[in-house]
């Protein structure tokens, strides 16, 4: 009888580390207004994106599971001064946004709401039709911990809102990549507040969670 009760609190003690863990925000971005962008140096090295190479990958969640989608990076370009990346600037093509958890019908159908297909459905989510691209320029390079932290402005729905985040950056001949960590952004700071209970009153458990995850993947080629 003692060790099955012994089993039962092991396993209640893994559900709940599970649960602590999964609920557990991932480098959560710093959000401020607006910076000035950084320039490029005169001797700054040029890499271009590579557009079929380059994703945003996203996870969005609510009470009852999650979805999972991309978006692509039209263009761009990345400089780099003694193999450090110095400054950048990537478009975003909103119209290119997939759910890549589902199927048929529901997958069309996410992905039209998410665009904002639909009579009153515009400005649910990210309006694609008045929005089509985001924009995210690089206004600065830190180090946090021993890791890079990247600095800029993000530009989605019209507004912009200055945001870091960790990543990596290796440079093999000709080609380059940048790599965030997975990070989280608050949508609401964009004016994306369909379903947001921080947002709307009597949601009950019909919520959408206001916080995204995010990773950015570009691959980039000497100009």
């Amino acid at each position: 009888m003692k060790t099955r009760v012994g089993n039962l609190l092991v396993i209640a003690a893994i559900l709940l580390t599970a649960i602590s863990c999964k609920n557990e925000k991932k480098n959560e971005a710093e959000v401020s207004d607006a910076e000035e962008v950084k320039e490029a140096p005169v001797e700054a090295v040029v890499f271009t994106v590579d557009p079929a190479a380059s994703m945003v990958a996203w996870t969005g969640s609510k009470p009852t599971g999650e979805h999972t989608g991309t978006i692509n990076v039209a263009k761009g370009s990345v400089t780099t001064k003694y193999g450090k990346v110095e400054s950048g600037d990537f478009t975003i093509d909103m119209t290119s946004i997939e759910v890549t958890d589902l199927e048929g019908d529901e997958k069309a159908s996410l992905e039209g709401h998410l665009k904002g297909e639909g009579e009153g459905k515009e400005d649910h989510f990210f309006n694609v039709a008045e929005y089509p691209t985001a924009k995210f320029e690089i206004t600065g390079i830190t180090e946090n911990e021993g890791k890079a932290m990247i600095k800029g402005n993000l530009t989605l729905k019209g507004k912009s809102k200055n945001i870091s985040f960790p990543a990596t950056s290796t440079i093999n001949g000709d080609m380059m990549e940048l790599t965030s960590e997975p990070f989280t952004i608050n949508r609401t700071d964009w004016g994306v507040n369909y379903g947001s209970k921080s947002v709307f009153e009597n949601l009950g458990d019909k919520f959408i969670n206001d916080d995204v995850e995010v990773k950015i993947m570009v691959k980039a080629k000497k100009a």
